[in-house]
């Protein structure tokens, strides 16, 4: 039987470019649909991608996309990478930056003009190949289903996912002119978002069907305390919105075959290897002390200030703490000073990907503080490494980990430390609690075994989202 065609568009995809969990989703969603469909999977082609260890080459495929009387040049690459198609869009104000959407502090400020280039190549491959269904992804792609008001002869259907609502692009209302958008669509019911231009909200009015990476974040987005100014708009939309949850991907995450792993595990004894060797390399002191980490972006929306204001009081206990990422200098600022005054956290101001594995085998506990978050990742990864999660009550976190209180032994779902106040005392609260739980020796291994036999994989969710395409 022939399968459909699908076509995968993402301004981030791990290996190739990453800042944050959109990569990831982005990596391991395709290839847990490739049996199903004929997928090829889009991207820019920016700088950082190394083109030679990915075998990236050019398609000979030219074309210009023309935006308020300027030219923009743009050649198509490709590559097969673990068995999934890559079309990568390149195009020298698209691509040739440091960093994919600014510094760490700001966004680049010709990104709608940038991503207005991404978006119209993304028309052209639709132009030229037929595909059933356009899966899209967070506001660098929003623009498409505006886009395709003008195409008559193009009859994919278009599925949009919210990350993180968070971050719509929004930008003034002379862009419309910069990036060739009729000024017709600057209306309350498409583009217009306080007199500014919104890419998020334009994806929202004409998307055939819009997802969003939890069923918690998808009700919490319809609310105005989350809906970030579009909770109105969502609600007249809701009809059209499904929350799926995201997966892992169980060859990269897990631990019994993670390349990236000195002592690849698949019980707590070979565990115990990993983090024996990490506490060695950092320098802390302790291997029978609770190893505590926090891995993400230096936001608020990830908690950095309750952990800050936690910090001290933490690490005044008989722990080790072990912190990576990077974002906002500020926040860098702020551990440094901690970390200062004591010997028992590690702090590195980075991304990267190996030492976050090596982190995720060697804890004991991951601090998962975020104010808000649509899905996360990293508390299903924990707990595939047998790290109990300390999490926000909030959006997927909560449909993730359950309150270890209420284990059952007999249930699939994973288990941890939630707590509700959005506080230092909250976190502080629940860190107490870890502390008491890994006490109890034989109860803390009950629930890290437990976690780690559960399925986090995108086995289910994809069947899910089968079920839209099919739908659609």
């Amino acid at each position: 039987m022939t399968k459909e065609s699908l076509l995968f568009c993402s301004s981030e995809i791990y290996p190739f470019a990453k800042t944050g969990g959109l990569a990831d989703v982005a990596h391991s969603l395709p290839r847990a649909l490739q049996d199903s469909y004929e997928i090829k999977v889009v991207m820019p082609l920016y700088s950082s991608v190394d083109r030679k260890k990915y075998a990236i080459k050019s398609l000979k495929k030219n074309f210009n996309i023309s935006m308020n009387d300027i030219d923009y040049e743009v050649e198509l690459f490709g590559c097969n990478y673990e068995g999934v198609e890559y079309i990568f869009i390149y195009s020298n104000l698209l691509c040739d930056r440091e960093f994919l959407y600014g510094t760490p502090t700001s966004g680049y400020s010709d990104n709608a003009l940038r991503f207005a280039i991404f978006c119209r190549a993304i028309i052209e491959l639709l132009r030229v190949n037929t595909y059933t269904i356009l899966h899209l992804n967070d506001w660098q792609t929003g623009l498409v289903p505006l886009l395709l008001q003008e195409e008559n002869k193009i009859n994919t259907k278009t599925l949009f996912t919210i990350h993180n609502l968070a971050y719509q692009g929004l930008y003034s209302y002379e862009t419309l002119k910069e990036i060739g958008i009729d000024s017709k669509y600057f209306t309350i019911d498409i583009l217009e978002f306080y007199g500014q231009m919104n890419f998020i909200k334009a994806a929202i009015a004409y998307s055939d069907a819009i997802t969003t990476v939890s069923q918690s974040y998808a009700d919490e987005i319809l609310t105005v305390p989350f809906g970030c100014g579009l909770d109105g708009f969502l609600r007249y939309h809701k009809n059209k919105l499904t929350g799926i949850i995201n997966g892992i991907d169980s060859e990269h995450f897990t631990p019994c075959k993670d390349k990236l792993l000195e002592y690849p595990f698949s019980n707590l004894t070979q565990k115990k290897l990993n983090k024996k060797s990490y506490l060695k390399e950092k320098n802390l002191k302790g291997i029978t002390k609770p190893l505590f980490i926090f891995i993400g972006r230096f936001t608020e929306q990830k908690g950095v200030d309750l952990l800050i204001d936690s910090l001290e009081q933490i690490a005044s206990n008989d722990c080790n703490i072990a912190i990576l990422g990077d974002g906002e200098e500020k926040y860098q600022e702020k551990i440094i000073e901690i970390v200062n005054r004591y010997d028992n956290i590690h702090f590195e101001f980075k991304y990267n990907e190996v030492l976050s594995h090596q982190m995720y085998a060697s804890a004991d506990f991951l601090l998962m503080p975020s104010l808000f978050e649509p899905c996360g990742l990293n508390q299903m990864i924990a707990m595939n490494y047998g790290a109990i999660p300390i999490v926000h009550k909030v959006g997927g976190l909560k449909d993730t980990v359950h309150d270890y209180n209420l284990f059952d032994k007999d249930s699939t779902k994973g288990y941890g430390i939630l707590f509700e106040e959005v506080s230092s005392n909250g976190l502080i609260d629940s860190f107490n609690e870890a502390m008491k739980l890994y006490g109890t020796k034989k109860e803390y291994n009950k629930i890290v075994k437990h976690n780690m036999l559960c399925d986090f994989s995108w086995k289910n969710s994809a069947k899910l989202y089968d079920k839209l395409y099919k739908q659609l």
